[in-house]
């Protein structure tokens, strides 16, 4: 049996003979020059990074365009390093999941090097403010998810976390956006080095929220006399520090113990996914699937890796915010939370089964392609329709990709002011389109609402996926009874017309009523959920 190791990657042969795909390039060289000067830092050692992002570099070294990795820091489960890095030897092993069932095994082998983003990891702690200080450090990119670059509550205060870092400074920052500035402060000290900040989390605006959370702690700071005032202005000089928007896209869910089966019968030891007590779901090896798009602002002061050749798309900022809109906004994000909503009701547990489901099919296609699409605009560097028919067509119903509704849940306070907020305003700022003419967008909203209540359509509790604002909707829901839809009157409204939620007031906007009615009639009694969908579907 084969043991995913630096020991055994010596032998590609026998990982050949297991089918999977070595390396072609060399390893111990790559981590060593990677450690002496870094060009690449990046923040969120998770599945995303591993399957997707780690991987654009490692086609640059076996292309010989790059000799150098990416050092992976992870500031929030340290049992990500601690159980699925270390013990690998920072190795890894994507598994592209095709959909005729197909895998196609990949060893994960650019990167040279895990740490613990915390100041508690003295040693790991030490290393990170080493790197930081080197004039070889390029870029310092982010996959930590959208609430991550959250400093603030929904009364507009600092968090519990941050207002302490604010306090304290940068010795021994806790939240990840403070010891992002902590850093940078370093890197400020060391001749105010150059560094791109770049943020790849599937958000809107994704640079301009790093950005906006960096320059708040370092002010905060500099007034209360913990950094030098220069820190500020250097922050601000875009020569200097620059925070690329970027749009990403792959789908890539928990492992799958199908994978796992896969690669045990291939002769590969030890390679059993955790769960870590933050309930991290992560394994030695990542499923994902094939299709993937990053396009990237390309403004790096200290320059980068030739990414280009690894088919990222570079271009400028008007070009990204087009081409994530399109993404975020209409062509997959939104109809990845309607089905998200829905499933967890219907009682699906695959993304995929979901789609054998005529009406919650026509549901999707009627937010992405009715009411998303006439607010898009062309990026031209990709074609919306395309884009979209790929997705509804292809990618959301690949049975081999076990993804969840479930994981697709969470976090959803946070998600749904970009993925239907934004059409809607879309709808409300141009003379020729009516907003109160959106049936479906408004749909999936009740849906959500609907959700909350941790009820499914056939009457039993199902649990909630984690969401940092579930302490406040859920209460809001409390009250209604299923089969007694006059115990919804008034329920919503902390919630439609919350603007930290969905950027504006949905009563305001004239949809407030209308998410109400469906909502109404969503709690009508068991079944009513599928008879919601028949009737305004069928």
């Amino acid at each position: 049996m084969l043991s995913l190791n630096k020991e055994s990657i010596k032998d590609m042969a026998a990982w050949k003979a297991a089918g999977v795909a070595g390396l072609d390039f060399d390893r111990e060289k790559m981590v060593r020059a990677t450690k002496e000067n870094p060009i690449w830092v990046h923040f969120g050692a998770g599945n995303i990074f591993r399957g997707f992002i780690a991987m654009l570099q490692q086609e640059l070294l076996g292309k010989g365009k790059a000799d150098r990795g990416i050092i992976a820091v992870e500031t929030y489960d340290e049992e990500i390093v601690e159980k699925i890095y270390r013990p690998y030897d920072n190795l890894g092993l994507q598994v592209i999941m095709n959909v005729d069932g197909s895998f196609e095994k990949t060893i994960i082998g650019s990167l040279a090097d895990g740490l613990i983003g915390d100041a508690s990891e003295s040693a790991d702690w030490a290393a990170l403010q080493e790197i930081f200080k080197k004039p070889s450090l390029q870029m310092a990119s982010f996959t930590i998810t959208e609430k991550g670059y959250k400093i603030k509550n929904l009364q507009g205060a600092y968090t519990a976390e941050v207002a302490d870092d604010i306090a304290k400074g940068p010795a021994a920052p806790h939240n990840v956006m403070s010891k992002v500035v902590a850093l940078a402060y370093t890197r400020y000290k060391s001749g105010q080095l150059p560094i791109a900040f770049v943020s790849m989390d599937n958000c809107s605006h994704n640079g301009e929220k790093l950005c906006a959370s960096v320059q708040e702690i370092a002010g905060a700071w500099a007034a209360n006399g913990l950094v030098d005032k220069g820190f500020v202005e250097y922050l601000a000089d875009s020569q200097k520090v620059s925070f690329p928007w970027s749009m990403i896209d792959k789908i890539t869910p928990r492992p799958a113990d199908s994978v796992k089966e896969a690669l045990v019968q291939s002769g590969i030891a030890n390679i059993e996914p955790v769960q870590t007590k933050k309930h991290t779901y992560i394994a030695p090896f990542v499923n994902t699937e094939r299709p993937q798009y990053l396009v990237v602002e390309d403004h790096f002061p200290n320059g980068r890796p030739a990414l280009e050749a690894a088919g990222v798309m570079f271009t400028d900022r008007s070009t990204v915010n087009r081409v994530e809109k399109m993404k975020v906004c209409t062509c997959l994000n939104p109809l990845h939370t309607a089905l998200a909503v829905y499933g967890c009701l219907m009682g699906y547990t695959l993304i995929a089964d979901e789609m054998k489901n005529p009406l919650l099919k026509k549901l999707i296609e009627k937010i992405g392609y009715d009411e998303g699409m006439p607010v898009v605009v062309d990026p031209k560097i990709l074609k919306p329709m395309d884009f979209i028919k790929e997705v509804i067509e292809v990618r959301v119903p690949n049975p081999y990709i076990p993804d969840t509704p479930q994981r697709i849940a969470c976090d959803t306070s946070q998600k749904v002011g970009i993925r239907f907020g934004e059409t809607i305003k879309a709808y409300c700022s141009r003379s020729e389109l009516d907003v109160k003419s959106l049936e479906y967008i408004p749909l999936a909203i009740a849906g959500w609402c609907r959700y909350l209540m941790g009820i499914d359509d056939a009457g039993a509790p199902f649990a909630l996926s984690p969401d940092p604002l579930l302490d406040m909707l859920t209460p809001c829901v409390a009250g209604v009874e299923l089969g007694k839809p006059e115990t919804a009157a008034g329920k919503l409204k902390p919630i439609l017309s919350n603007e930290t939620i969905f950027g504006m007031d949905l009563y305001a906007v004239g949809l407030g009523t209308k998410i109400e009615v469906y909502f109404a009639e969503l709690v009508a009694g068991k079944g009513a959920v599928k008879a919601v969908l028949e009737k305004y579907l069928s």
